[in-house]
């Protein structure tokens, strides 16, 4: 059984049909990777899975447990941390005040402080400004704060919605180096991206999303190699 099930989801902003019945599943371990083009619905799915959008039909499953539509204080609860499109910091707290929302979930001290340790593992960057107002940071540090206060509720499962957004290279190949050593630890990840190349050299399954539908499923080199993807998404051919 997989960790996350999405059947036949559905997903509506008024009159305008932004999911049209997406079903995807992610494997405990992986990370599986979305891409498609602006408008396709890639972060409406990873809304729809932590609560932030209504599914209007269809059901998300996590763990074997239905938590379609279930608050998103209670899915982060359940294991699920959403890193959002646009970082979404508190930008007029510090570092180490974004780091303690995040942790709001847990009542474990002593695993909170571990945690933060970790973060900051991760990110050197991070404990140099452990006091610094959030919202003067470089885009790449806020991104990097992003990340690290969703790890901070010790997720099973990190959705990490376009986190190379705005970047420059040098910090996108940073943040794709953490996002394998998140992985490696056992973190299991979905993972939405315009820099497809990128994002598909990092999964292990990927998920072609257009107009609210999925419209190619594949292990992850396999869509890499495919020439409708390396046309329509990799810039090549």
């Amino acid at each position: 059984m997989a960790l996350l099930e999405i059947k036949d989801v559905r997903v509506s902003y008024g009159p305008v049909s932004a999911l049209q019945g997406v079903s995807l599943a992610v494997e405990a371990g992986q990370v599986v990777t979305l891409i498609g083009s602006n408008g396709a619905g890639k972060s409406t799915t990873l809304r729809a899975i932590s609560g932030m959008v209504r599914v209007t039909s269809g059901t998300v499953t996590f763990d074997g447990k239905n938590i379609t539509n279930l608050p998103p204080h209670e899915i982060v609860r359940l294991g699920i941390a959403h890193a959002p499109e646009g970082r979404g910091i508190f930008a007029n707290l510090t570092v180490d005040e974004n780091l303690e929302v995040g942790a709001f979930v847990r009542s474990d001290r002593a695993g909170i402080a571990q945690d933060r340790e970790r973060a900051f593992t991760l990110f050197p960057r991070l404990k140099e400004r452990q006091r610094q107002i959030a919202g003067t940071l470089s885009g790449g540090e806020q991104q990097m704060l992003a990340i690290a206060r969703a790890l901070q509720s010790r997720p099973r499962l990190l959705l990490l919605d376009e986190p190379s957004l705005g970047l420059a290279p040098q910090v996108v190949s940073t943040i794709f180096q953490i996002i394998r050593e998140i992985n490696s630890t056992g973190t299991t990840i979905l993972l939405v991206e315009q820099n497809a190349t990128m994002a598909l050299r990092a999964a292990h399954r990927g998920y072609v999303l257009e107009v609210g539908n999925i419209v190619l499923a594949d292990d992850a080199k396999v869509l890499a190699e495919s020439d409708e993807v390396r046309k329509a998404y990799l810039g090549i051919g």
